[in-house]
C-alpha cells in the first residue's frame, strides 16, 4: 500500500530557511508525482509545488511551484530513496502551516483527486 511521510518542519525566523522531506513508499511503478500542499486553520489548502517523477531520470519532470512561493521554494527528487525535497527559502510569516505531501500516478496538473496524504509537518516562520 502506499504510503508518505512528511519531515522537517519546525520554528524558524523570517529569512531563515528549511528543508522538507517526503518519504514515499509502495509504489510499483517508477512514474508518478509528488505534490505538496500547505493549509491554515479556516483557509483554503493550497497547492504549494509538485514534481513528476519519470523512473530514475531527471529527463522530461514537471515541476510546479505556486505564484506565492516561486523564487524561494525548490522542488526536488531523489528517485533512488524515493524521497522528495521542498527547499523553502527566505522564509515570511504568511507561510506558516502544516505542510502535507502526497503521491500518485497522476499529472502535476492536477488540483483534485490526491488520496493519498501523511501526517503533514508544522512550519512556523515568526516575524
Amino acid at each position: 500500500e502506499v504510503h508518505v511521510v512528511e519531515s522537517g518542519g519546525g520554528l524558524v525566523q523570517a529569512g531563515e530557511s528549511l528543508r522538507l522531506s517526503c518519504k514515499t513508499s509502495g509504489f510499483t511503478l517508477d512514474t508518478y508525482a509528488v505534490a505538496w500542499f500547505r493549509q491554515v486553520p479556516g483557509k483554503e489548502r493550497e497547492r504549494v509545488s509538485c514534481i513528476r517523477r519519470h523512473g530514475d531520470t531527471r529527463s522530461g519532470e514537471t515541476l510546479y511551484y505556486a505564484d506565492s512561493v516561486k523564487g524561494r521554494f525548490t522542488i526536488s527528487s531523489d528517485n533512488d530513496r524515493h524521497v522528495v525535497y521542498l527547499q523553502m527559502d527566505n522564509l515570511k510569516p504568511e507561510d506558516t502551516a502544516v505542510y502535507y505531501c502526497t503521491a500518485d500516478y497522476l499529472p502535476c496538473t492536477v488540483v483534485l483527486g490526491w488520496e493519498k496524504w501523511g501526517q503533514g509537518t508544522q512550519v512556523t516562520v515568526s516575524s
